[in-house]
């Protein structure tokens, strides 16, 4: 996600958003990000995936398999990886090159996570912006030096 914003001062804003694969981690909440990684979630999903393919080899000939069945089968597959899709962390980048004259460049960093609170956060990031010609400081982007 890219958008190009002009601030009430003239200067303009570049505002990216790029989906983090892994989970960056912050000084404030290095204590709190412990976790098993991805190894319990592949070996759950391995076993409801071989008790579905199970479930399916020994279905006997005679016996009747409505559709709406099978599409709940998929949707209970494909429940947690596109979970784990939706909510994944975004970094959010605004930056401005800044002018030569009493504006110098400026760069703020955020982490939102979410697809649809990431849209919302460039929203109201360019929002702010536009009215008041920087990022609000109690939003989730941060200044960088």
């Amino acid at each position: 996600m890219n958008r190009v914003v002009r601030g009430s001062d003239g200067r303009e804003w570049t505002i990216k958003a790029n989906l983090e694969w892994s989970n960056p981690i912050a000084a404030e909440e290095f204590e709190h990000d412990v976790n098993g990684g991805a190894g319990p979630g592949v070996v759950m999903g391995g076993v409801l995936l071989f008790l579905v393919v199970l479930f399916v080899i020994w279905t006997p000939d005679e016996v009747y398999v409505p559709p709406w069945l099978i599409l709940l089968l998929i949707v209970a597959v494909l429940f947690f990886p596109v979970r784990w899709v939706l909510h994944r962390p975004w970094t959010v980048t605004a930056a401005t090159p800044g002018d030569h004259e009493e504006n110098p460049p400026e760069t703020w960093v955020g982490v939102v996570r979410g697809f649809y609170d990431v849209r919302k956060e460039v929203s109201e990031v360019a929002r702010h912006i536009e009215l008041y010609a920087e990022p609000d400081m109690n939003g989730s982007l941060q200044p960088v030096e």
